[in-house]
């Protein structure tokens, strides 16, 4: 079994998500007493939020790379970043550290091809929804279209993460919000919806939406017991 280095803290809400599935996913494959053998570098989410919105991307880059190298000292064999939005730097930190990082993007789009989609919307924090590194690895790696919500729209999604979802506000009037606009999405011919930011499904689950969802948090946690395991 490969050693996991997981970047968390980013919020430690999905972090502690991240911990359980990968634990029981190795759990199912493996029986007995096995657990992952893993290790997390948890990070001030109050300093990497800060600089996020003061777009000091090369900052949050150099952060990022650095605690991958200590991950990669402390004996992780492939790093799995526990956010969407920090995946700006994946490959960044991946040439510059010399570990594999498994790309949530990457695993997401092969989890969407799977089912044979080529339109999806894509819901995440405004990073992720308005910077093309997460769509065009969609995009180009898997040919799929991405829709994005209407700006007033993307605003409320990256408003409710920001101020609810990452401090584990759990909130009815915001679940409604978001399903109203996964049905405007739905409208534009969205033909799945990818969850791309951590925390949405601690609000968003697939009974809730009448086409396929896409949780990137247990679609990147399961991938990365997979390739641990390989």
């Amino acid at each position: 079994m490969k050693t996991i280095g997981l970047i968390g803290g980013m919020s430690w809400e999905s972090s502690l998500e991240y911990y359980r599935i990968i634990n029981e996913t190795v759990k199912t494959k493996l029986g007995g007493f096995h657990s992952a053998k893993c290790l997390m570098y948890s990070v001030d989410f109050s300093e990497i939020e800060l600089l996020q919105h003061q777009n000091k991307w090369n900052e949050l880059t150099e952060i990022m790379v650095n605690v991958a190298d200590a991950l990669k000292r402390g004996g992780a064999d492939f790093i799995v970043i526990c956010t969407n939005t920090m995946h700006k730097m994946a490959y960044d930190i991946q040439n510059r550290v010399g570990i594999k990082v498994l790309h949530i993007a990457e695993v997401t789009g092969e989890k969407i091809a799977c089912k044979g989609l080529k339109k999806v919307a894509l819901l995440g924090t405004k990073f992720t929804m308005e910077q093309d590194f997460y769509k065009k690895v969609l995009e180009d790696k898997f040919n799929i279209e991405v829709l994005i919500p209407d700006e007033d729209e993307r605003k409320i999604i990256h408003d409710i993460i920001y101020n609810e979802l990452c401090k584990g506000i759990i909130n009815k009037v915001s679940k409604k919000e978001y399903l109203r606009i996964i049905n405007n999405l739905i409208q534009k011919d969205a033909k799945g919806i990818v969850l791309g930011c951590t925390e949405i499904p601690l609000l968003i689950k697939q009974e809730d939406v009448s086409i396929p969802v896409f949780d990137t948090t247990t679609i990147h946690a399961i991938s990365a017991v997979e390739y641990a395991l390989q």
